[in-house]
């Protein structure tokens, strides 16, 4: 079992930056892919970025290359996702996701665990 909380999120300008942070209880996160998703208002939830166990093979959404970094901290059980040169349509509730599986998969499906969420909001 694995009890995610994310934190970070808030209100910024066009431009601007944010990192986000997902803390992880539980003895298994060095053995999961861990995930950041996103919901806009009216839309579906998307894939934005994963990161697998060993903290080097990352996947990227092709709308936040460039721009957005995932990394993950063992020592600390957390997984974080740096935001950078933020744009309106970087505006969404963003969750963070954990997948058992030794893969790293964008299909929302394929995460177990899920956290709260946290809004994030760019102004323009």
């Amino acid at each position: 079992q694995v009890q995610l909380v994310e934190s970070g999120g808030g209100l910024v300008q066009a431009g601007g930056s944010l990192r986000l942070s997902c803390a992880a209880s539980g003895r298994t996160f060095s053995t999961h892919t861990m995930g950041w998703f996103r919901q806009a208002p009216g839309k579906e939830r998307e894939f934005v970025a994963a990161i697998m166990r060993d903290g080097y093979i990352t996947s990227y959404v092709d709308s936040v290359k460039g721009r957005f970094i995932i990394t993950r901290d063992g020592a600390k059980k957390t997984v974080y996702l740096e935001m950078n040169s933020l744009k309106p349509e970087d505006t969404a509730v963003y969750y963070c996701a954990a997948d058992s599986s030794f893969l790293i998969r964008r299909d929302q499906r394929s995460y177990e665990f899920w956290g709260q969420g946290t809004q994030v909001t760019v102004s323009s």
